[in-house]
């Protein structure tokens, strides 16, 4: 019973958090942002709620509107056999599986089979703080520290800032709750004991960490334990068969992954990620030095969800905190305790500071724009922050109950004491009252716990006393974080999530292989369309396909502009729905909040404030042409489009630099076109024609789409800058554009 104790009671405390989800069947998901925030949802809650349901914390919102309808699509597809190669239903059709973010690999990916979609989610969420909390006990319980200081230790990292700010994202925080259980397995490896089983963990926690869907993290992850390994195994005594195997174990999971970094790779390549990036030299693109504060006071410059949040933009990306009582003890470890555990976490502590606050050295990598390095928001380094500061506090507790030096702690109270006096003397007069109102909570829980350890200081040999000593201090740490994670955390009705309206039923009983588009941010947002299977030419991605951007952006523009910056910033939505380029994207919809006077839409819809335009121009998913205009590259194209002479549905344009026979300009004959199959691996097009024709399929062009012509292959150019083009021989055909992983 000793053993399973401590599990039972991080399990217990969790358990805690998550009592919304647990009892009241409340979602651990921003749902609430759903309804709250946009059209046609508000429309549908706007006669109770004129002014829209209210909703928690603004700031989750990418949950909903990145990782769920991408992992929703990606299990979809699983779940019929299929690879989640590609996702129609973004940015005129986009990779999934390369996007690296959609998960497909995830081991816990399971649960999305034996349970319903949202459920499984929830309980991905549950188990983020779980799983970091008993990997992170059992690690610390390896380098045999006490079990009060272990759990200490454990429950600091699963509620730090880290997990709580990202915990509803189901990425990020999946990511990183493998370290310390990967670090474990090292210490497995490198002690040169029959631990065949451990190598077996350490390669699954490795791949699991890789395939939870976020590049970056796993990249500090990486890093970090790579140093571990090599800091243990030059301490065990430089052993060449332990550093052969690390070889072979880290060698099989770059081939395994292969199936997922691959496609990433050839999609980076591909995308605007390199060019599309903010400024480094941006609030809040580096940790403000300012924000320190939030590792004593985490809401001295307000939250997002009271509405009074003052501090440089986003609390979500600069909050570390790990608890009063946790911080303590880690200044505790650095001040007093001298062995290499507390050397080799500190060193990470101040390197990982250094990097991710506006330093001469966190600003090089983006001096020299260093390929991933350059595009990589340093913020995202506080994960490193928080797991070292949750160990280096373990390791301070455990110090504590085993010197005799107890009075030594008096320095880090001493110290944090400083800084909240200085906090409460120096208190901002604009924002005086956001200020106190969130200094009263860190400062009472600060003198809790020096009351508690002056106690333990004059009751230095009573062993009773530590035992109720160290249960009050994770109870008020426990205390600490479950309310900061409350605070920030929503928790929503399950009929908030994904509703259907009448303008979503519309869209799908009429939309068919057509496209829709909106005219307004606060209309069906970028990848909600997914969610309904309706086919948009918006999209928010940190990779989008870099000649997608620049034709949207030539569109926006209404000028044969490709040149940078593009100004989407990761999210892409045309508004210009006069412009031919829609038509040629097939764009049927128009939706808006407001009337629209142009000739070529018609309104056809409304629900509410959302109105439905239908476009009298658009253009059939697949046509043919009756000429091809050549061009030497993508800028010659782009001007070409441009030219009044450019009529999209009888003019292809295809580029030189393709390789291959250069193909004729004139000949080519108009037939017939059926799209009598679409899916999102699969495009098969019927066709009849009077004479050699050359077909256009408005999809996005990417080098893993392959075609056949009645099942013989051909080759797709790129078409109309973007799009794809097949030579189709005279008389009747069968066409099927298929997708494959390279």
């Amino acid at each position: 019973m000793k053993k399973i104790f401590p599990f039972l009671i991080l399990g217990f405390f969790v358990c805690l958090f998550f009592w919304q989800f647990l009892i009241k069947g409340l979602l651990p998901i921003p749902s609430d942002t759903i309804i709250g925030l946009y059209h046609p949802f508000r429309d549908l809650y706007a006669k109770d709620y004129p002014s829209g349901i209210p909703f928690k914390n603004f700031l989750i919102t990418d949950p909903v509107r990145q990782q769920y309808p991408w992992r929703e699509l990606t299990i979809s597809l699983e779940k019929k056999l299929q690879l989640p190669l590609w996702n129609p239903y973004s940015f005129s059709g986009t990779p999934l599986l390369a996007n690296f973010q959609s998960a497909p690999f995830y081991p816990i990916n399971f649960l999305f089979l034996i349970m319903p979609f949202s459920i499984a989610w929830s309980l991905i969420i549950f188990l983020g703080p779980l799983l970091a909390g008993i990997f992170l006990f059992l690690y610390l319980d390896n380098l045999r520290l006490s079990k009060w200081a272990s759990l200490i230790g454990a429950f600091a990292f699963s509620f730090s800032g880290f997990f709580v700010s990202w915990l509803e994202w189901g990425t990020i925080t999946h990511v990183g709750l493998w370290l310390p259980l990967i670090l474990l397995s090292i210490d497995k490896l490198v002690s040169n004991k029959k631990n065949f089983g451990w190598n077996l963990v350490y390669s699954f926690a490795l791949i699991s960490s890789f395939f939870a869907g976020h590049l970056q993290t796993f990249f500090y992850l990486f890093i970090f334990s790579s140093v571990y390994f090599f800091a243990r195994w030059m301490q065990f005594g430089w052993q060449k068969k332990i550093l052969f195997l690390f070889i072979i174990l880290n060698s099989l999971f770059i081939i395994f992954s292969s199936i997922q970094w691959l496609p990433t790779f050839q999609f980076i390549a591909l995308s605007a990620r390199n060019v599309d990036v903010l400024n480094f030299n941006n609030p809040g693109w580096f940790v403000p030095w300012q924000h320190l504060i939030q590792f004593v006071a985490p809401d001295f410059f307000g939250n997002p969800t009271t509405l009074n949040y003052w501090g440089v933009w986003n609390y979500g990306e600069l909050i570390g905190y790990i608890g009063i009582i946790p911080l303590i003890f880690a200044i505790f470890s650095i001040f007093c305790r001298r062995d290499r555990k507390t050397l080799f976490f500190g060193t990470f502590l101040v390197l990982a500071i250094v990097f991710s606050f506006p330093t001469i050295f966190a600003k090089i990598p983006y001096m020299l724009k260093i390929p991933f390095l350059s595009t990589a928001q340093p913020t995202r380094l506080i994960f490193i922050i928080d797991f070292a500061l949750a160990v280096l506090s373990a390791l301070g507790f455990d110090y504590l109950l085993k010197t005799k030096r107890k009075i030594a702690i008096l320095y880090p109270l001493i110290f944090v004491a400083t800084i909240l006096i200085g906090l409460w003397i120096f208190i901002p007069k604009e924002h005086m009252e956001v200020v106190k109102s969130n200094l009263i909570l860190p400062t009472l829980l600060f003198i809790f716990a020096s009351v508690i350890f002056v106690s333990q200081i004059v009751f230095n040999n009573k062993r009773t006393l530590i035992m109720i000593v160290s249960i009050i201090l994770i109870l008020a740490t426990v205390f600490d974080l479950l309310r900061f994670g409350w605070k920030f955390t929503p928790f929503t009705q399950k009929s908030y999530f994904f509703p259907s309206t009448k303008t979503l039923t519309f869209l799908q009983k009429n939309s068919g292989e057509f496209r829709i588009m909106t005219t307004d941010s606060r209309i069906l947002p970028p990848n909600f369309s997914t969610m309904y299977k309706i086919q948009s030419i918006d999209g928010y991605d940190p990779l989008y396909l870099l000649r997608y951007g620049e034709l949207i952006a030539a569109s926006e523009r209404k000028k044969a502009d490709i040149s940078l910056p593009f100004g989407f910033n990761r999210i892409i939505t045309p508004h210009n729905y006069d412009s031919k380029i829609i038509d040629l994207l097939g764009v049927k919809f128009v939706l808006s909040l407001s009337d629209i006077k142009s000739e070529s839409l018609n309104k056809v819809f409304q629900e509410g404030a959302t109105r439905i335009y239908e476009n009298k121009k658009v253009l059939p998913r697949a046509f043919f042409v009756s000429k091809i205009i050549s061009a030497k590259d993508n800028k010659d194209v782009i001007k070409l489009m441009f030219n009044d002479s450019f009529i999209p549905n009888d003019t292809a344009i295809i580029e030189l630099n393709q390789g291959g026979a250069p193909v004729p300009s004139l000949g080519w004959q108009m037939g017939e076109t059926d799209v009598v199959y679409y899916s999102e691996n699969k495009v098969i097009v019927e066709t009849v024609n009077s004479g050699m024709g050359f077909l256009v399929l408005t999809d996005s062009y990417y080098p893993t789409w392959h075609v056949t012509v009645d099942k013989v292959e051909a080759k797709i150019y790129r078409t109309d800058y973007n799009f794809r083009g097949v030579i189709i021989p005279e008389g009747k055909h069968k066409i099927e554009f298929y997708n494959s992983l390279f």
